[in-house]
This record gives C-alpha cells, sequence and structure tokens, in this order.
C-alpha cells in the first residue's frame, strides 16, 4: 500500500482567507430546521471535479460537477498536473454550487465526507486539502471515503438492497469482484491484473483515431466504442476472451489491446493507409473488442456468483448483483451480464448512468451510510493522508482461484 509521507494539513494565509470569504457568501436560513443528518461530498480522485449535499433519507438536494473530459480527450489521456491544476482552478466553485443549489449553509452540515483513496495523487491532493480548510473552520466530523467502496454502496441510494450483494466495478481507472457484506465489509473476489477495461478501450479507440469519425467526435473512448460497434460485425475477427483457461476471477485487457493493435497494424497495410486514418473495418475492430471484452467480463462475473452461492455467501435465488463504475453505463455489456444473472436466477443492479461514473452523490452518500453506522468519523484530522494505491476489502481471490470452479458456456445472443 503506498502512502504519501506529506499531509496535506498546513494552509497558507491566503488559503485560509479564501476559505474565509467562500463561508461568507452564503446565506443562512434562521426559520429552516433540518431533521435529517446532511453530508457533503467531495469528489476529486480523477479527472472530474464534484460535489454534492445528501441527507440520511437518500435526498440528493444539491450537486455540480466540472468534467475535464473534453480537454483529456484533446491532449489523449489524462496528464496529472492538468488535472490538478483544474481541479484547484474548479473545486471552490463547485461546491459552492452544490451547496447554493441545496440551500444548505455549511454550518448546517453533519460532516463533510471526501475521496482519500485510491486515485491519483495530485487530484486526491486537492480535494484533501479544500475539505481540510473546511473542516478546520467548520469544527465539522471529517470521513474519508474510498472510492471504490462509494461506487459499490450507490445502489443503496437508489434501490432498497440488504447486504450481502455482489458488487462487479468497472471503469476506466479500476476492474474488480467483491463481496459486499456491509459498509465497509468487503470480501475481494477478484481484480485486474493488468489495466481496466476503459482504459483498454480508450486506447483502442485512440489507436482508430475515432475522434475523426464524425460521428464519434465528441465521444470519450468507450462511448465512442459502443456507438461504432452497432454498425460492426463482432464476429469479423477471431478475438479469444483473456484469460481463457485461468479458473478465477482476476481479469486482464493489456493482452487484448495488444492483439487489436496488431490486428489495426496489419488492416492500414492491407489498406494502404497510415495510422491515424479511419479504417474501414473500424466498426467491426470496435464491435469484436466491445464482445471480447462483455464475454471475459461476464465470465468471471459467472463464476463470482457460483463461487459466492457455493459457500453460502450469497443466497440460491434472488441474490443482487450489482454493476456499476463508467463500463456499467455501456449497455452490451449489461445485456451480456443480464444473460447471466437471468441463468443464476439473480437479479443485476445497475445505478442510473449518471451516478455510474464518478461523482459527488456517491461520496455524500458514502458519508451518510458511515455516519449512521458509526465508521471512520474523524473529528481530528490530524495526519490525515490520501493513498493512490489501497485495495478494497480482504483478499480471497487466491480462494477463488483454488476453487477452480468451471463456468458453462453461455450463448451470448445479444
Amino acid at each position: 500500500m503506498l502512502i504519501l509521507n506529506k499531509t496535506v494539513r498546513v494552509f497558507s494565509i491566503s488559503s485560509k482567507r479564501k476559505i474565509y470569504e467562500f463561508l461568507g457568501s452564503f446565506t443562512f436560513h434562521p426559520g429552516k430546521l433540518f431533521l435529517h443528518k446532511l453530508v457533503l461530498g467531495i469528489e476529486t480522485s480523477c479527472d472530474d471535479t464534484a460535489a454534492a449535499v445528501v441527507d440520511e433519507t437518500g435526498n440528493v438536494l444539491g450537486e455540480a460537477i466540472h468534467s475535464q473530459t473534453e480537454l483529456h480527450l484533446k491532449t489523449g489521456g489524462i496528464i496529472p498536473p492538468v488535472a490538478q491544476q483544474l481541479h484547484r482552478e474548479n473545486i471552490q466553485r463547485i461546491v459552492q454550487e452544490a451547496l447554493s443549489a441545496s440551500r444548505v449553509s455549511p454550518s448546517e452540515l453533519s460532516a463533510i465526507a471526501t475521496t482519500t483513496k485510491p486515485g491519483l495523487a495530485l487530484s486526491l491532493g486537492v480535494g484533501l486539502s479544500f475539505s481540510l480548510q473546511l473542516v478546520d473552520q467548520l469544527k465539522k466530523p471529517f470521513i474519508p471515503i474510498h472510492h471504490m467502496e462509494a461506487h459499490a454502496l450507490t445502489i443503496r441510494l437508489t434501490n432498497n438492497v440488504e447486504f450481502p450483494f455482489l458488487v462487479l466495478l468497472i471503469s476506466g481507472g479500476h476492474c474488480l469482484l467483491a463481496l459486499a457484506r456491509g459498509v465497509s465489509d468487503f470480501l475481494l473476489l477478484g481484480k485486474s491484473l493488468d489495466i481496466a477495461p476503459g482504459d483498454m478501450l480508450d486506447k483502442v479507440a485512440r489507436r482508430l483515431s475515432l475522434r475523426k469519425h464524425p460521428e464519434c467526435s465528441t465521444m470519450s473512448g468507450g462511448k465512442a466504442i459502443e456507438h461504432l460497434a452497432k454498425q460492426g460485425n463482432k464476429l469479423h475477427f477471431d478475438l479469444k476472451p483473456p484469460m481463457h483457461h485461468a479458473k478465477n476471477c482476476d481479469f486482464s485487457f493489456s493482452g487484448l489491446q495488444n492483439v487489436v493493435d496488431k490486428i489495426i497494424k496489419q488492416k492500414e497495410k492491407e489498406e494502404g493507409i497510415e495510422a491515424g486514418q479511419i479504417l474501414s473495418s473500424a466498426a467491426d475492430i470496435a464491435a469484436a473488442v466491445q464482445h471480447t471484452t462483455a464475454c471475459h467480463i461476464v465470465k468471471r462475473a459467472h463464476r463470482a456468483i457460483l463461487f459466492c452461492q457455493q459457500r453460502g455467501l450469497l443466497s440460491q435465488t434472488n441474490a443482487v448483483l450489482v454493476a456499476s463504475g463508467g463500463v456499467a453505463s455501456n449497455l452490451y455489456i449489461r445485456k451480456a451480464l443480464e444473460i447471466v444473472t437471468n441463468l443464476t436466477q439473480c437479479i443485476l443492479l445497475c445505478p442510473p448512468p449518471r451516478l455510474c461514473t464518478d461523482n459527488g452523490v456517491m461520496i455524500a452518500w458514502n458519508g451518510i451510510e458511515r455516519l449512521r453506522a458509526g465508521l471512520g468519523i474523524l473529528h481530528d484530522t490530524e495526519g490525515i493522508r490520501y493513498e493512490p494505491k489501497c485495495p478494497l476489502g480482504v483478499d480471497i481471490s487466491k480462494e477463488v482461484g483454488e476453487a477452480a470452479i468451471k463456468v458453462p458456456r453461455l450463448k451470448m445472443k445479444i
């Protein structure tokens, strides 16, 4: 586990002055009484600056977000110092917008919850520094949030879901399967051994130069692949799902990316075009990559369900599989997961698309969950640190592999 040596406890006089001015900009409502706990959530783990105010009944009172996606699309990927600077420029405005929309003054908050792990170090530092200044001035409890835990628990905001349930988190930076047994009680069944699926799809989209495609110019890599795949033949290229013979719940996507890169090079040679131009077979490649990715994810999820059911960790019927994270917004992958949940008599639940990607609502809700459970509430923030790398829960992936559960072959008719 990587824990940075420097804390973000020391603030400059100018930054403290800004916080005073920030707090002084709010109108107080003396006649207003909030009957429920209120948490401000702040998220800056990657490239989105987000904030939200949520009450303990799950009402989202106010939220705001500043996305850096458009800028990073132009640069071909996230550049951490650039992301850090954009967070610095926007965090005060975003928090102010969320609080103003909620009509909650900072003094009425029950606590402030902020992502502190895992994520980009420079980005995490901005959110944590700003939050600690607020906590210092308002004398409110601080709740450090694990980014993946927040994704996992979002479904309890939108649906009536009791523990335990299975969680599949698939995004641009993460990929894992875990059993959620409580607010901060997770068993890690498997994770990506290299890159995340969203990262792989983004790289394939860049290699296909889909930014130059008239239908995909404003889309992220993953969205562009999904859009173009609808026009392609998924069986035109014979791509094998990664780790086909490994009977565990771990993932791998770098090998698939390398195979696709070789196919693209070969097709460019055949068509006599240079890298950076659109291939005539781009839609077929997109469809094949999406299908292979879905098959790989689904097989791992299927094995996780069978493992949990065999060990008595999940019920044999009506167990819940939650799919969250940016890649879980892909409708093709969702339909593939539905094939498995129907076969295993499980229920597939996904948060609405806007809550699948990074947002302040999930951080605030995780804060509410921890506040109600009395878990990880800090009244003294001395020495608090951010952790760019931090696993979720107790890792039992070795035990899953030793069980060597054979998964029946599925017909993926989507």
